[in-house]
């Protein structure tokens, strides 16, 4: 299956709202979920499956997608910071945030 670009960008999109509001901490900060999560990429999977079957077959037809949610796991504050300033600025994203508040409420049972 070959996705276009945009798909592309959405489903990047989506697996970065995704990180953004896995953390179960709360925080003045909009970034602070993304920074500090502690769910790992099975969780958030896990979570995104249950809840939203559709948004994660697209993220799961997205090798790119399925390594930038990697990277951004297994990358330090900082660079997590960076990455999700970027991801930020794709408007891809915004349509996925209901389900990525329901995948951050129950990601860390996963």
């Amino acid at each position: 299956m070959t996705l276009s670009l945009g798909k592309l960008a959405a489903a990047v999109g989506a697996a970065a709202v995704a990180l953004s509001a896995t953390a179960g901490v709360a925080s003045a900060d909009p970034l602070d979920p993304i920074i500090n999560t502690t769910c790992t990429y099975p969780q958030v999977m896990a979570a995104l499956n249950a809840n939203d079957p559709a948004t994660a077959q697209e993220l799961n037809a997205s090798p790119f997608a399925q390594n930038y949610i990697r990277q951004f796991l297994a990358s330090p504050p900082p660079k997590r910071q960076q990455m999700a300033a970027q991801i930020q600025g794709m408007p891809a994203a915004a349509k996925y945030f209901n389900t990525i508040q329901q995948v951050a409420v129950v990601c860390n049972n996963y």
